[in-house]
């Protein structure tokens, strides 16, 4: 960083047109400034300033230089400071993607949380309920409510386990149901992220099934297949917390409770970093206790 201070030596001395008081404010002696200024000029083969005992100006060739360099220092100046407040728990950046039934719901109140503690955190939230590339798309860490990932390039930090269930309308048909080869592929309300079908494998602990699913209706939303649901379209398999509401108020009823579809992992996953972040690692660790005051488990 040598050039680099020996060119903020020289915009500040352009701008002050005193060594001395260049001197005081970069806590450098005056002739070590002098001796910055000296070698620049030797390096660029220029007089830079015109000196006097009364007075120090630019000359034409300073002034020309000045103006070119000035925001190639200022670009640099402000990446040292960003990658310098990236690494302090208090400040810098935190762009982080999230599913959108999550992010709406279960989100906001942590993220505030935090901001009270950290005001000089600034959030870029985006929601979506793909995965995402967390490289190539800048994101500092995801939220994601999956099956175990088979990402080998990035670091997975699992927080919770998702158990899921399937639920239908009270009174429709479904809710009579014993086993679950009852149901057909178009009674199967599936959930894809590309609004595709989907496999459903089910489980009462000692066999287990696959059950097509999707055919008549598949959404990426879950708040979609809920509703659906609610309306008697069929049987969807969701999140126990997505739904605990509905189920509360009576909306869906827990179907084929006998059987249920492996459990889903709700994780947090980062970049290839060596080392979190002071700030990643600090967000992670109030976001993971902060859960469990906001998020609506079933009994």
């Amino acid at each position: 960083m040598n050039d680099y201070k020996a060119l903020k030596t020289f915009l500040m001395a352009a701008e002050k047109r005193n060594f001395a008081q260049v001197a005081r404010e970069l806590d450098m002696t005056p002739a070590a400034v002098t001796r910055a200024i000296a070698a620049l000029e030797d390096d660029l083969g220029v007089q830079l300033f015109v000196r006097t005992t009364r007075q120090v100006s630019l000359t034409t060739d300073g002034a020309v230089f000045a103006a070119q360099i000035q925001p190639a220092v200022e670009a640099l100046e402000n990446a040292r400071r960003d990658v310098k407040n990236a690494h302090k728990v208090d400040q810098g950046r935190l762009r982080i993607s999230a599913p959108t039934w999550f992010g709406k719901t279960v989100l906001p109140p942590i993220l505030s949380g935090f901001r009270e503690l950290f005001p000089k955190i600034c959030f870029e939230i985006s929601l979506s309920d793909g995965l995402v590339n967390i490289v190539d798309e800048d994101y500092d860490l995801a939220i994601r409510i999956s099956s175990a990932p088979s990402d080998k390039f990035t670091i997975w930090r699992k927080i919770r386990v998702v158990p899921r269930i399937l639920v239908a309308a009270p009174g429709s048909r479904f809710t009579e149901m014993q086993h679950p080869g009852e149901l057909t592929p178009d009674d199967c309300l599936a959930y894809s992220s590309e609004s595709r079908r989907e496999s459903w494998v089910l489980s009462d602990g000692g066999s287990s099934m696959t059950i097509a699913a999707g055919r008549a209706f598949s959404a990426n939303s879950g708040e979609v297949l809920a509703d659906m649901a609610a309306d008697g379209a069929g049987v969807a398999m969701l999140p126990g917390f997505h739904i605990a509401q509905h189920i509360r108020s009576g909306r869906l009823v827990h179907v084929l409770r006998g059987w249920s579809p492996p459990d889903l992992w709700l994780t947090l996953y980062y970049p290839p970093y060596q080392a979190l972040p002071p700030r990643i690692a600090s967000f992670s660790k109030f976001f993971e206790e902060q859960l469990p005051a906001h998020i609506v488990m079933l009994d």
